[in-house]
């Protein structure tokens, strides 16, 4: 009984601020998660090769092990084309959990983009870049029916659920899979080593698949709009400030999630920096105003090619009369493999 109580009350909470219907899964940390939002931002890094890792675990303090999970990795690799321009291609993961019946959304994608230089050179302070890209694959939503409880369960005699009772229920198909295709374009320009600014476009889940567990219906995945922008504004030597934005808009949802971290680094040539900041989010709730749903708190450490983040969603909605404001714990990691060529390309830090 205690179960059925804890997921209704937050099931209530959520839908009471925010529409979930046809969402994707999203990160905290999306400065950390950069082709699940934007495929142009592939090769957008100081190296030869790029690997990285997400993981989020949201409500387990109310909801245990039908806690909200989602796990994220990618690798992009950037090939020069001619001695400023390049070409990137990679691969995209994403694998999302959640609730009793265990609805999941797993996607995977393969990612091209290439990346040409505007303006700058080997003698230029300053260098500015235009990126596009794609992404096509595949996605799949599925769901455990038997993991779900219906009234017709519910023995009035014995005044008690009986999971074995028939349920009354015309069930559909266990999963769906569907092709998908997105697309994004970006922009930075790198003045000096922590003096960057960029923003990107994109568009996700352009044809909108049809996503229904039932044959004679049609449920489509709303088509994805994304707006992000950042930058690197230095303080002095040893420490900056690095703000950014990201706004999404699916279906009748929009999101936004401003913020900073601040960049502490020792400059040394084999550089270890750390960053700590803070980020609202802020989403429409059920009559299209505007609510504060979370404060995160960031910090990340960065260890020559080694990026390791933390962060934690300190929740402020309505569901924290549920969760004790108890909310989401997300941990990235991220690899740079160093470029083999002498000059390398200007990137802006995320």
């Amino acid at each position: 009984m205690k179960k059925i109580l804890r997921f209704f009350i937050i099931l209530s909470c959520v839908f009471s601020f925010i529409n979930l219907d046809a969402q994707d899964a999203r990160f905290s940390q999306y400065y950390a998660a950069p082709l699940h939002n934007n495929p142009a931002l592939s090769g957008i890094f100081p190296g030869q090769f790029r690997i990285m890792a997400n993981y989020r675990n949201q409500w387990s303090a109310l909801l245990g092990k039908s806690a909200f999970n989602t796990y994220g990795a990618s690798f992009d690799i950037r090939i020069p084309t001619t001695k400023y321009d390049y070409f990137s291609a990679g691969i995209n993961f994403l694998r999302d959990d959640a609730g009793d019946a265990r609805f999941n959304q797993t996607k995977a994608y393969l990612n091209l983009s290439y990346l040409k230089q505007l303006s700058g050179g080997r003698y230029s302070k300053s260098s500015h870049y235009l990126s596009l890209g794609f992404q096509a694959g595949i996605g799949q939503h599925g769901l455990d029916w038997s993991k779900l409880s219906f009234s017709n369960q519910f023995d009035d005699d014995l005044e008690q659920y009986v999971a074995t009772d028939p349920t009354g229920e015309n069930f559909g198909l266990n999963s769906k899979m569907y092709v998908d295709f997105n697309a994004g374009l970006a922009w930075y320009a790198v003045f000096e080593d922590n003096l960057s600014v960029y923003a990107g476009f994109s568009m996700l889940h352009i044809i909108e698949p049809d996503v229904s567990f039932y044959d004679d219906s049609s449920e489509p995945l709303y088509r994805r709009y994304i707006g992000q922008a950042g930058g690197q504004i230095p303080f002095n030597n040893n420490l900056s400030i690095l703000p950014s934005l990201i706004f999404t808009l699916q279906g009748p949802s929009f999101e936004t999630t401003p913020g900073f971290n601040m960049r502490y680094s020792n400059n040394d040539f084999n550089e270890i920096a750390l960053r700590a900041g803070a980020f609202v989010r802020i989403v429409n709730d059920s009559h299209s105003a505007m609510v504060t749903e979370s404060l995160i708190i960031s910090a990340m450490l960065e260890i020559e090619k080694i990026l390791i983040g933390l962060s934690y969603d300190v929740n402020v909605s309505s569901v924290r009369n549920a969760n004790n404001s108890r909310g989401a714990f997300e941990l990235s990691l991220q690899y740079i493999h160093p470029e083999k060529r002498r000059f390398k390309v200007a990137c802006p830090k995320f």
